[in-house]
């Protein structure tokens, strides 16, 4: 399991992290989402121990990874933006992953080498952005981590390279126990490959569940009533077209649907949220100002 407990980072007076805790069960997928500036990247430099923290802690498996650098050696990271050094090619970092990666698979290596299909001997600086990205992930899945950390993973990647990377990892998540926290803008393939989720917001975490129970907690609702909608509905978010009003409500079905009886509706619709919707309408309950543009 990896933890973060109470954690707390500053950058010249101006805090980057405030009192941030989260849990990413062994074996799940961590989808972590937030606005730009939310601390993301920060908490990721955190969690692989490139930043101290200043306070609070980090924990793989119940030991602090800062201070273990064994730790490390079973964690993988590939940031947002890639950057190889001088004249590297492919095989020069695989000789340099498989020194600092006791579980390197110099078979499984080989074997990648049909999918990604790159010049071994190239600099990797000559590669395009998409090819340097497939770089990482050969590597990185080379390593068989125990914690795989991603940050904007697919950025530069084709759909078709995307989804074979994508059916890899979780494949080793269901085989291997493989535990991944992938932080993204893309919410549609969060929605796709999480099992929990966490949304950060100005250097906290906002809420953190389950996808399925953070999709369970708010829906969408579609009505046309002859009543005015009972005080009890906790209703986050209103338009209205015509005589059809869209509510987005907290909570879920069965606890919606006999409020909302109670407006005789002549139409009423229940829908599950996405968790792009979802993610909008949290942060809108925050700070983030939720309108409806008309185009």
């Amino acid at each position: 399991m990896l933890e973060v407990k109470h954690l707390t980072k500053t950058f010249d007076g101006f805090p980057a992290l405030s009192d941030l805790s989260l849990t990413v069960p062994r074996g799940s997928v961590y989808g972590l989402v937030g606005p730009n500036g939310a601390g993301k990247s920060t908490l990721i430099r955190c969690l692989m121990g490139i930043y101290r923290p200043d306070a609070g802690e980090i924990t793989l498996d119940e030991q602090p990874i800062y201070e273990h650098p064994e730790k490390k050696k079973v964690m993988v990271y590939i940031p947002d933006e890639i950057f190889f050094e001088g004249g590297d090619s492919i095989r020069d970092l695989k000789k340099l992953y498989a020194a600092a990666y006791p579980s390197f698979d110099e078979g499984r290596f080989d074997r990648l080498g049909e999918v990604f299909a790159l010049n071994q001997r190239q600099p990797i600086r000559r590669f395009s952005k998409g090819m340097q990205k497939q770089t990482a992930f050969w590597l990185a899945i080379s390593c068989r981590p125990e914690v795989l950390i991603l940050d904007e993973p697919v950025d530069g990647l084709d759909p078709v390279m995307r989804r074979q990377i994508m059916r890899m990892i979780l494949d080793d998540v269901a085989e291997h126990g493989t535990t991944v926290l992938v932080s993204s803008h893309n919410l549609r393939e969060l929605e796709d490959i999480c099992d929990h989720v966490g949304i950060m917001h100005q250097g906290k975490m906002l809420l953190e569940r389950s996808l399925s129970a953070l999709q369970d907690n708010m829906v969408k609702v579609q009505l046309v009533a002859e009543l005015p909608l009972p005080e009890e509905l906790q209703v986050v978010h209103q338009s209205v077209v015509g005589r059809v009003q869209t509510l987005i409500v907290r909570g879920n079905a069965d606890a919606v649907q006999p409020l909302l009886a109670q407006c005789h509706p002549l139409l009423c619709d229940i829908l599950p949220l996405s968790l792009e919707e979802v993610f909008i309408y949290e942060l809108g309950g925050v700070d983030y100002d939720v309108k409806d543009i008309l185009l």
